[in-house]
């Protein structure tokens, strides 16, 4: 309702500005001020006080004059405050929220007929996923669940680094060391921490064996990236093997958090199909190539970017960014957006693909990247190839253990025996845990950095995952005492939504909490265009602090509740219900039935 009421609001405005020869370029729409009760202001006054030649707060009576607001369907009376023009909402805004808003799918915005591959985590396949790079994955499935409610039409990819010289190294340590050369047992059962194993050793021998050994093992690393680059089926099959089983195991892990993927896209893919050898000679062939230190790069100083941008090496070996370059012109083909959600460390590698891609004559409008800084835990840095740190399995087992602890806390004997068994509890536990980490992740603008901290993440009390959470399980228990089921539109059960009247519910709780709800789809429009899931995270706090008001304040289910206050009351709790449910699956956060 929120989107409507600010289109019926601007061809307002611009009909009254054109009526007054006033200029209708910007028409000033914005938040009202805190101390008035309206959902949309507009301080266009301020901009034509000077043309006018009048004092801002009479131009705004001017344009407030003009406008007949029983042509507004949605706004009831329009204030003037100094050089602002109020829109206050009308009961047909709030009737048609409340009816909106109980259908399970709200929030959807339509389908915009636009394909998005949103590339996420793409973390290389050498061992667990590590907290440093957790924000990848939660942020870029956040993003893609924001664009798909958004009306895209999304594909989720990962793209695979199975040629670069790290593959190559752990594909010789892979089979040349056995068990017996190993020095840990595997840290879980699971592949990926199996196999790592065989990358540390491997890099070990590197750093501390003789000259002669290196050397040895050196000319096998290269032969493999050498049969790699020249399509050799046995060396794609030999590296596939170790790709593949660590993927498996990396894949297991991001279903946890959950971050699952359409499609796993193999840099190998552009080498063996030829893309990557034309892209290289289409390369060579611009002014900016230039053939020093042994490779070919491009000079990327006349564009503001003063580090080269190597693309083969002297033994005709592609780089990693080369064959992202066919990869991206690949994404283009198939794709009206390409967005990618990459680490701060990568600025300036995006940075030069944005231009070489320009170079080569693409249009690199549909490209968007989410930049994202790191997460830290107070245990300190982190690194594959040394086997220190702290792996997202980790922070996610800790999570669920401290989240039981706290389920556990709350629980009193009688709600243990009556309400919730230990497989309730386990489910609130994870559904808890996971919900924490994510949401105190996604909850961030991306561009700062984050040091997770167990007490903020998981405080009942404050402004995290859990304290919204709960308020979806406060709706769920209402809409059960009721006798209707949370998961079914009320449009399915007894209450009839054409013969509820939304002006019952007039109290200042309750149209908060309708205007609150009314601006979701707006909320979801907006952050969409940003790429800001974490705006989502920001209204999910408001809209909790909001319902906890009406919880307080307007008793739903007392016996001395009128039966049509009552009835509208429970349609309120239902929209709520499905706003904050799909506002949590939009940043990938559980929405539990019970806490």
């Amino acid at each position: 309702m929120f989107l409507s009421l600010r289109a019926e609001v601007e061809d307002a405005l611009e009909g009254a500005l054109s009526a007054l020869e006033f200029p209708t370029d910007d028409l000033g729409i914005e938040e009202p001020p805190a101390d008035v009760e309206s959902v949309l202001a507009s301080s266009v006054a301020f901009r034509l006080a000077g043309e006018a030649g009048q004092a801002p707060p009479q131009v705004a009576a001017q344009i407030a004059e003009e406008i007949d607001v029983d042509e507004v369907a949605y706004v009831s009376e329009i204030q003037t405050q100094g050089p602002y023009l109020n829109f206050l909402p009308s009961d047909a805004y709030f009737g048609e929220t409340l009816e909106t808003a109980t259908d399970e799918g709200y929030g959807a915005l339509t389908d915009r007929d636009t394909s998005v591959v949103v590339e996420h985590t793409s973390a290389n396949p050498t061992g667990p996923v590590h907290v440093g790079r957790a924000r990848n994955p939660i942020i870029g499935d956040a993003v893609a669940t924001l664009l798909e409610y958004a009306g895209y039409d999304v594909s989720r990819h990962y793209y695979v680094n199975d040629a670069g010289r790290q593959m190559a190294v752990f594909t010789w340590a892979y089979e040349t060391f056995d068990e017996d050369d190993l020095e840990d047992d595997p840290e879980r059962d699971r592949i990926e921490y199996d196999l790592v194993r065989y990358y540390r050793t491997g890099n070990a021998f590197l750093e501390n064996a003789s000259e002669e050994e290196v050397e040895a093992a050196e000319a096998e690393i290269e032969s493999i990236m050498q049969g790699l680059e020249e399509g050799d089926e046995d060396a794609y099959e030999r590296v596939s093997e170790v790709v593949d089983q660590v993927l498996s195991g990396m894949k297991a892990c991001l279903g946890r958090l959950p971050a699952e993927f359409d499609e796993f896209i193999k840099e190998t893919r552009f080498m063996r199909n030829g893309d990557t050898d034309d892209l290289v000679s289409r390369l060579k062939e611009l002014d900016e190539a230039v053939y020093e230190e042994d490779a070919w790069q491009l000079e990327l100083e006349a564009h503001g970017i003063d580090k080269n941008l190597v693309f083969l090496r002297s033994d005709d070996t592609s780089l990693y960014a080369t064959r992202d370059l066919a990869h991206h012109e690949w994404k283009f083909d198939e794709y009206d957006r390409a967005v990618t959600v990459l680490g701060e460390d990568h600025k300036l590698q995006a940075r030069q693909l944005r231009t070489a891609l320009d170079l080569l004559g693409n249009d690199t409008d549909p490209l968007e990247q989410v930049l994202y800084s790191y997460v830290n835990l107070p245990e300190g840095k982190m690194s594959t190839r040394r086997g220190t740190g702290v792996d997202l399995d980790d922070l996610l087992d800790e999570a669920i253990d401290r989240a039981r602890g706290e389920v556990e806390d709350r629980l009193d004997d009688r709600i243990r025996d009556d309400d919730l068994d230990d497989e309730d509890i386990e489910r609130i536990a994870h559904q808890v845990g996971i919900g924490a980490v994510r949401y105190d992740i996604v909850s961030k603008q991306p561009t700062k950095a984050i040091t997770f901290e167990w007490d903020r993440a998981l405080d009942f009390e404050a402004q995290s995952a859990p304290y919204v959470q709960y308020v979806h399980a406060r709706c769920c228990g209402i809409l059960e005492e009721a006798g209707l089921d949370p998961e079914t539109d009320l449009a399915d059960q007894d209450i009839e939504l054409d013969a509820l009247e939304a002006d019952l519910l007039d109290t200042d709780a309750e149209r908060d909490l309708l205007e609150t709800i009314a601006r979701f789809p707006a909320v979801v429009d907006e952050a969409a265009d940003d790429l800001e899931p974490h705006q989502i995270a920001t209204y999910t706090r408001e809209f909790a602090d909001r319902f906890n008001g009406f919880y307080r304040e307007c008793p739903v289910l007392a016996d001395d509740v009128d039966p049509d206050l009552r009835a509208a009351r429970l349609a309120l709790v239902a929209a709520s219900k499905h706003t904050v449910a799909n506002a949590l699956e939009i940043l990938g956060v559980a929405a539990p039935r019970s806490m």
